[in-house]
């Protein structure tokens, strides 16, 4: 879209509106974002826009067997993408909103270019005044993906930085101060028990999870 990002400044706790709206608008229309997560920054688009979302695979220089993520803003969103049983429902309800992403099994929603193998579906509600805020202003979830570049090998956590690197490509750019480098802690809540395939910022423990293998 733009041949450079348009920056706001937000409150970290208390974004403001305007900036929000006009940030969800960009989204709607088109747009790729850099935002801030309980985690890192992240990546962001409309969830029904697949030039969008190659995108962000070009700024990321990763291939189609790289997924993004849904965020979303609670359990109905969630609901609405992925198969919620009983454990998996409990466990999310439990956790959320915090540091994880979820790989479940996939509704019938789900468009077939955004499903993982298994046909799964990764989902995350996170646990950030200005990623919530520009949830709830979109009114839906939001494909994302982890802001790692790829000669840096860590996520962007300034500003500034993703400006200085990225403005050419991005549409906008909300900061909102740093926000950590952790990436999510992955659970993987698609089989017959939990399995733990990343270890991150979120604390493992509460699924009673042992590592396995990524597929």
């Amino acid at each position: 879209m733009a041949s450079t990002s348009a920056f706001y400044k937000v409150h970290p706790d208390n974004p403001q509106r305007r900036s929000i709206e006009a940030v969800a608008e960009c989204v709607r229309a088109g747009g790729v974002i850099a935002y801030p997560t309980d985690s890192c920054y992240a990546l962001g688009c409309h969830i029904g826009d697949k030039a969008a979302m190659d995108r962000i695979r070009r700024i990321r220089k990763v291939d189609e067997r790289h997924h993004l993520t849904l965020m979303c803003r609670d359990l109905a969103d969630v609901g609405q993408f992925a198969k919620l049983d009983n454990i998996p429902h409990r466990l999310i309800k439990a956790n959320t909103p915090g540091s994880y992403t979820f790989i479940l099994k996939a509704s019938r929603e789900v468009p077939r270019r955004l499903l993982a193998p298994r046909r799964t579906v990764g989902v995350r509600i996170p646990d950030h005044p200005v990623a919530m805020a520009l949830l709830e202003a979109l009114g839906e979830p939001m494909l994302s993906s982890t802001l790692v570049l790829p000669d840096h090998g860590v996520a962007l956590n300034d500003a500034e930085e993703i400006r200085l690197h990225l403005a050419h490509v991005l549409d906008a750019i909300v900061d909102a101060g740093p926000c950590g480098i952790d990436v999510t802690t992955v659970v993987d809540l698609s089989g017959e028990s939990p399995a733990l395939l990343r270890e991150g910022k979120g604390d493992p423990r509460p699924f009673g999870t042992v590592k396995a293998a990524l597929h």
